[in-house]
């Protein structure tokens, strides 16, 4: 590959990343727990609904996030939606390499998985499939259980979290 093929190689990332950036999407923390009860989890905006009957939802995961491995092999994981008061939340489960679930913010639910205390909605899943897709791996998951708060979402928007006016 020539000097001129990977600059062209990277602005069309670039650009792939900027157009991305312009769609707003909702924001979520994703957990599980390890075989030994470590708590793992990650901050996705990648998140939706795949079927109503059954209820299924999907998440996708970058294969380099510090919880990638953990939940390559978990068999179950909740899912909690956010509001905007969760923001530091919402950036430490973003952040590599810092410890996710020392700073509080969180709670179990009935089936044992840690999820964000006053979420807007929470989602217990066991995984349905794993599909590798390039960079990412993406979840399915079958949901089990399903509470609900209140509140304004979070949204993540041109790479920043905001609130809707």
């Amino acid at each position: 590959m020539t000097e001129q093929d990977i600059a062209e190689a990277r602005a069309a990332t670039d650009e792939f990343r900027a157009a991305m950036a312009r769609f707003p999407s909702g924001v979520v923390v994703v957990t599980t727990r390890c075989h030994d009860g470590t708590p793992r989890g990650f901050t996705a905006s990648s998140f939706c609904s795949v079927s109503l009957d059954p209820p299924m939802i999907l998440v996708c995961l970058a294969n380099s996030a510090d919880s990638a491995t953990s939940f390559g092999g978990c068999d179950r994981f909740a899912v909690s939606v956010l509001s905007p008061v969760h923001r530091p939340l919402a950036e430490r489960f973003a952040t590599k390499g810092v410890d996710k679930f020392g700073s509080g913010g969180m709670r179990l639910s009935p089936d044992g998985l840690p999820t964000v205390e006053r979420a807007l909605s929470e989602l217990d899943c066991v995984i349905h499939a794993r599909h590798p897709a390039g960079d990412h791996v993406v979840l399915i998951g079958r949901v089990t259980g399903v509470r609900l708060g209140e509140g304004p979402p979070m949204v993540y928007y041109d790479r920043a979290f905001r609130t809707l006016a």
